[in-house]
């Protein structure tokens, strides 16, 4: 009888996974390993450490309480060999196993690893698709093919028709696609948002932290504030909480910002949906229901849910059809090196310091966060993608290259020159100010324009389209504040290229991350 060794992958935690629909209980061997080869390849987050190889064992266990065979390799096993590869070699071997199952990676290099393994390995290596998202990557291509710039809004609408989600008939709910109007409200004063789901460490969890404190003692974060679930069920309980308690007004305040208060009313399930604690339909159909049962209001659900059925399968869809050369574009030529202050949060500019710190203290920064404040600083400052994608990869608790490279290169930095974004993200300090407490407590002045008081944001904004005009001069949406620019004199623009110089110029950045 054959015998099937069936390799699953940190962010592979899922129990209808492709590799494991035909699981054969009484022969076929699964195989999970924590291997320092992709602990270390970016030096992730402590919190991103514990989380991925908590969840791994405890789903690990799940499987053995279904009587399945589980081959689990600890980090700290005096046997591991470091790297999937030799993993998966030692467990054929082993085992006795003459074929090696799995699903596609998440990220390309990993997949060329995979691929490799069909001349390295003496099995039979099959991969397949990864089902669990709700656009195929042929499909994908397909939507793209011929289409100069890839929109995610005409992507989302044939996404919504297909899916059947928030769909009246061949209409969409309510009228409209898209609610996003609705939604850049700022939190008004006396709206608090709801205590979010976080779960104390067991004793199993504990040793996972110690490992990681002992291994990997020098990577960013800390432990101090650690709070996710790593089961199924707590992923699971956080989607209900979110449903129930935060969901009806995300729609209005998911583009606000406020210090102190890292969650707001948003998710904060992406690390359970990336590591596949959870499903993307899933998740969209509780939003749904919230909807239905007139529990949430239609511009939130839509917001929600345009985020994952739109936002997330198109990413995923972009990375997987521009790779491996999208990773290397930069379009406006950024080689800033990355600044001290994204490691250590210390600067005076309390819009970061907040950003970062909340980035330190909990794994996650939700996604105004990450790209009008942490996107747009780099976009603006012009530094390296190269450098900005490993510090997006290795920070937050949901990233995976799939789905971090494009918000980084596309969105944050419009590195691939407009290709996903019709324009860069970039603002000044009147945005931050307009949808944040941060500008009221900083030591820099948001209403003034030049000068050492003044907010770096807003000469920075100018020096920005100063700096790429050439490269952004003929963008339409640019048309505003290039004919702005062409008004000012030629003192006020000297007065911002030097203000500009003074500030980036002093910025330390030595750290190495």
């Amino acid at each position: 009888m054959a015998k099937t060794l069936r390799l699953l992958l940190a962010d592979q935690l899922t129990r209808g996974i492709a590799s494991l629909k035909d699981l054969d209980v009484a022969v076929d061997v699964v195989l999970l390993a924590e291997v320092m080869e992709e602990a270390s390849y970016v030096g992730h987050h402590k919190q991103k450490l514990v989380f991925l190889f908590a969840a791994m064992r405890a789903f690990a266990e799940e499987l053995r309480g279904e009587g399945v065979t589980v081959d689990y390799v600890a980090l700290d096993d005096a046997s591991n060999a470091g790297s999937l590869g030799g993993e998966v070699k030692r467990a054929l071997e082993r085992h006795g196993c003459d074929r090696l199952t799995l699903t596609e990676p998440g990220e390309w290099r990993v997949l060329e690893m995979m691929q490799d393994w069909r001349e390295e390995l003496d099995a039979d290596v099959v991969i397949r698709e990864d089902d669990r998202f709700l656009c195929s990557r042929a499909r994908f291509e397909a939507w793209a093919h011929g289409r100069k710039g890839l929109r995610m809004e005409f992507f989302y609408r044939e996404m919504r028709k297909e899916s059947g989600l928030l769909m009246d008939g061949e209409a969409p709910e309510g009228g409209q696609w898209n609610y996003d109007p609705d939604n850049r409200k700022s939190l008004p004063k006396g709206v608090e948002p709801p205590a979010r789901v976080r779960f104390e460490p067991d004793a199993a969890v504990r040793e996972v932290m110690a490992l990681v404190e002992a291994r990997f003692s020098g990577n960013f974060g800390t432990l101090d504030h650690y709070g996710w679930g790593w089961t199924r069920a707590q992923a699971l309980e956080a989607l209900d909480a979110f449903v129930g308690e935060a969901l009806p007004r995300f729609g209005d305040y998911q583009d606000a910002m406020k210090a102190g208060e890292p969650f707001l009313f948003h998710g904060v399930v992406s690390p359970y949906l990336n590591a596949g604690l959870l499903t993307a339909r899933e998740v969209c159909d509780a939003a749904v229901a919230a909807y239905d049962a007139r529990a949430a209001p239609l511009n939130a659900v839509e917001g929600f849910v345009r985020q994952i059925l739109g936002w997330r399968e198109y990413v995923r869809g972009v990375y997987w059809l521009k790779m491996p050369e999208y990773r290397e574009t930069n379009a406006l030529g950024a080689d800033r090196k990355l600044p001290d202050l994204y490691w250590t949060a210390e600067t005076d500019l309390n819009c970061l310091a907040h950003c970062v710190g909340d980035t330190r203290d909990h794994a996650y920064a939700h996604h105004i966060q990450r790209l009008m404040v942490l996107g747009n600083f780099a976009l603006l400052a012009g530094v390296r993608p190269r450098e900005v994608q490993d510090w997006f990869l290795l920070v937050y608790a949901d990233a995976y290259e799939w789905v971090e490279l494009p918000n980084v290169q596309g969105m944050a930095l419009f590195a691939d020159g407009g290709m996903l974004a019709s324009k860069p993200y970039a603002a000044s300090g009147a945005y931050i100010d307009r949808m944040s407490d941060y500008c009221k407590t900083c030591r820099y002045d948001v209403k003034a324009k030049a000068g050492e008081n003044a907010c770096p944001f807003n000469y920075l904004y100018w020096d920005f389209l100063i700096r790429n005009e050439e490269a952004l001069g003929r963008n339409h949406r640019l048309a505003m504040p290039y004919r702005n620019l062409a008004r000012m004199t030629p003192e006020r623009v000297a007065e911002i290229r030097a203000d500009a110089a003074r500030f980036l110029d002093g910025l330390p950045a030595t750290y190495e991350g």
